[in-house]
């Protein structure tokens, strides 16, 4: 049996780390958030944040496609962010990661566990153990059972992670913690449970995060996912439909979008059919949900994401669902430093979930 390295090049629970920057890569832009602590441990301060826009060629099919393009954009989003800190926390999307719970015998020693793990990961790696990187998490005892842990395994092909670790390297940057897009949007996810009525206890909280080629559904009860799933539908398919209605090129359509800069007709024959199918596959996923588990209902609605913000998302959502719905802030209860707008962050934060969640990762307990 090949020995596996359980190192930081896939590390969701490592302990403390030392300052750094999260790093959101994803197919259409670089996110970068710098979290610090209030005084007395009282809660965070937004320190600084940027998104820089990525080329069309720099993500083919979910893959890194031009690493080279991937690696100036970091740089220069790392200029723009105006920082010293070159440690990067950075995430994996979950379809590049295998994650499965696993029972193990409490008690184990950590070497022990370890190569328990190893061997457990046999049988759900469809990939020779030597071609990945494994890590696990302890999640605590296992329901029912005392004589039991719980255990996270999460296991990528190296090169997924050796990409982003280059394309870091070549900017100047060091990676010091990859996690999984999932689990980081997770980790932000605290800061909105608490904006929540009694923070949302014992309540299942569907997040759905519209990114700008999948619609990631994770529904949550008490901080913890119960249910994760992906469904291809984002905000590049508006940017098409930009570009054939008024022809536009791929540069134009996106920035007209961003701008408002589009002819009245946007709204009715654009903007208005695109919102009601993201309403659609929102209350489609949310059926799969009721059928694939207990629950035949959601309590919240949490739209993050850069579609999250499209104008009139939050309302159709909730009057086709009839669940409380709202645009996802994970720095609503954060204070500001003075380089921060405010109106700006608001506009921005939705897209800025899973870079706020890496970012947090500063401030894992030792």
């Amino acid at each position: 049996m090949p020995k596996v390295n359980f190192d930081i090049l896939l590390d969701f629970i490592q302990s403390k780390t030392p300052p750094l920057i999260g790093v959101d890569i994803s197919s259409s832009s670089v996110k970068l958030v710098e979290l610090s602590q209030a005084p007395n441990n009282s809660g965070y301060i937004v320190e600084r944040y940027v998104i820089e826009t990525l080329p069309k060629d720099a993500f083919f099919d979910g893959n890194i496609n031009n690493l080279d393009a991937l690696a100036e954009s970091l740089q220069r989003a790392w200029k723009r962010l105006g920082t010293k800190i070159k440690n990067i926390s950075v995430a994996l999307p979950a379809a590049a990661v295998i994650t499965k719970k696993i029972l193990l015998p409490a008690g184990m020693r950590d070497e022990d566990l370890e190569y328990q793990v190893e061997s457990e990961a046999n049988q759900y790696i469809p990939f020779a153990l030597d071609e990945v990187n494994l890590d696990f998490q302890v999640l605590g005892p296992a329901p029912g059972n005392a004589d039991e842990v719980e255990v996270l395994l999460a296991a990528s092909r190296k090169a997924n992670v050796e990409d982003r670790v280059a394309a870091a390297q070549a900017a100047g940057l060091k990676v010091v913690v990859v996690d999984v897009e999932p689990f980081a949007a997770e980790t932000a996810f605290s800061q909105i449970r608490a904006q929540l009525p009694d923070s949302a206890e014992d309540k299942c909280v569907a997040l759905i995060d519209i990114g700008a080629s999948v619609m990631n559904v994770n529904v949550l009860r008490n901080g913890q996912s119960i249910y994760t799933r992906d469904q291809q539908i984002g905000g590049e398919q508006l940017t098409q439909q930009i570009q054939t209605m008024f022809g536009l090129s791929a540069e134009q359509a996106e920035v007209a979008k961003r701008s408002g800069s589009l002819p009245d007709n946007y709204e009715s024959d654009v903007l208005s059919p695109f919102r009601e199918s993201l309403v659609m596959e929102i209350a489609r996923a949310l059926q799969f949900f009721f059928t694939s588990s207990q629950y035949n209902e959601v309590d919240y609605i949490v739209l993050a994401g850069g579609c999250a913000v499209l104008s009139g998302l939050d309302d159709a959502v909730a009057t086709r669902t009839q669940v409380s719905t709202m645009v996802a802030n994970p720095f609503a209860l954060m204070t500001l430093s003075a380089r921060i707008k405010n109106r700006q962050l608001q506009a921005d934060a939705p897209a800025l979930i899973v870079a706020c969640g890496l970012a947090m990762r500063r401030f894992d307990p030792s």
